[in-house]
């Protein structure tokens, strides 16, 4: 009911730039909140940044004043990831909350793009 297209992972040096975005596209219930997940190898998925439907947005403290998430109005998010540092090395998630008629639909995953960050 929804599809995640994710773009923009790829390879950096450490102190370079990356944008990633996710294209949220449903089919039968409104996508509310939009947010940035990652998973480095060996450690669990853990959030990086979340964006609510009215634009409030929330960070990790760990990319907390590099990163910044938005999203624009056709449900389109977007990960502007400054000053990388080789610990943000990860496959990046994007995953979105649906507003369904008796609540939540919060399991709605992208393929995942990965991020590398070399030294």
């Amino acid at each position: 009911q929804v599809q995640l297209a994710e773009s923009g992972g790829g390879l950096v040096q450490s102190g370079e730039s990356l944008r990633l975005s996710c294209r949220a596209s449903s089919s039968r219930y409104p996508v509310y909140h939009m947010n940035w997940y990652r998973q480095a190898p060996g450690k669990q998925r853990e959030m990086v940044a979340r964006i609510t439907k009215s634009g409030t947005t929330s960070y990790d403290d760990s990319v907390r004043g590099r990163f910044t998430i938005s999203r624009d109005a056709n449900n389109t998010v977007f990960l502007k990831m400054n000053d990388l540092k080789p610990e943000d090395t990860a496959v990046y998630y994007c995953n979105v909350d649906l507003k369904t008629p008796t609540g939540w639909d919060l399991e709605n995953w992208g393929q995942g793009t990965q991020v590398t960050v070399s030294s």
